[in-house]
């Protein structure tokens, strides 16, 4: 069988795609093995294994009382969140998708409108205050139920449902909440799983919102934890009971176990959904 010949374009689209991995992953082998290094390991030079193994590091920063809180917190958000976004979502989108919608044209426009235009910081900040939402878990998840990108993606995704399997329905006594929970959810999985997706890494990777709402340090997210040890060197405030632990805290290996703690979770989730991700936002973004 005749092999087929390498284009010169392959090549260089071969040698590009592995040089920009490579920059993705190096830096990320490097804060795994800094954190698993022992603090009295020399990090002149950029490692990519430990140059002593230890769990010390990750010891240290998963008894700190504050990381456990910002853990569990993150999780609720997360999770939460996650669930009364893409509810919200693919509510909102459904009936945009359908042609005998009233004013279906206006309201598509002003969904679309949002996404050019907002309050600002301060505006949003005293509507929030009015609300009654500060120090209040709730502000982190109602603020931003609904993105207007997503609804739009959604909307396109269903779109491309054909109108003869809901009038099928129709004809067998099915309401449009049962049509949309029975018919169309489960042929939507690709473009759910998609915005569940993006709406999770949006709520683990957020802080600001967290710092400008949150006062009282139990509601506050682990990325703000996580920012406070990295960004300002706080290794103090790990407060760790042994005093041998805490003698021989290295800040630089602590930050790379505080990063590597906040970060793993949300990778373990990518898998699991990976097979729906290519397809919901190809099919989302290109329908309608």
């Amino acid at each position: 069988m005749k092999r087929r010949k390498i284009s010169s374009f392959e090549i260089i689209n071969i040698t590009i795609l592995i040089a920009f991995c490579l920059l993705v992953l190096l830096p990320f082998l490097h804060v795994v093995s800094l954190s698993f290094s022992a603090p009295e390991s020399s990090f002149v030079e950029i490692r990519f294994w430990p140059e002593v193994f230890t769990l010390k590091n990750y010891r240290q920063v998963l008894r700190n009382r504050d990381i456990y809180t910002g853990f569990m917190n993150s999780i609720f958000r997360t999770v939460v969140g996650t669930a009364l976004s893409v509810l919200a979502t693919v509510c909102a989108a459904y009936p945009l998708s359908k042609r005998n919608m009233p004013h279906k044209n206006f309201w598509t426009i002003m969904v679309v409108f949002t996404m050019f235009f907002n309050a600002g910081l301060i505006p949003t900040y005293l509507w929030n205050k009015q609300l009654g939402l500060m120090d209040n878990k709730l502000v982190l998840i109602l603020p931003g139920l609904i993105s207007a990108y997503n609804v739009v993606i959604a909307r396109n995704f269903f779109m491309g449902i054909p109108d003869s399997l809901e009038e099928s329905a129709k004809i067998d006594g099915a309401n449009d909440i049962v049509i949309f929970f029975r018919i169309v959810a489960p042929m939507s999985k690709a473009i759910i799983a998609t915005l569940a997706l993006w709406i999770a890494v949006g709520h683990w990777n957020a802080w600001f919102d967290s710092m400008l709402y949150i006062r009282d340090a139990s509601n506050q997210v682990l990325q703000v934890v996580m920012r406070r040890i990295v960004l300002e060197g706080q290794i103090a405030s790990l407060e760790i009971d042994d005093p041998l632990l805490a003698s021989t805290a290295n800040p630089e290996t602590i930050k790379a176990a505080t990063i590597m703690v906040t970060t793993i979770p949300i990778l373990c989730v990518y898998p699991f959904v990976q097979k729906y991700f290519v397809k919901g936002v190809i099919v989302g973004s290109v329908k309608g």
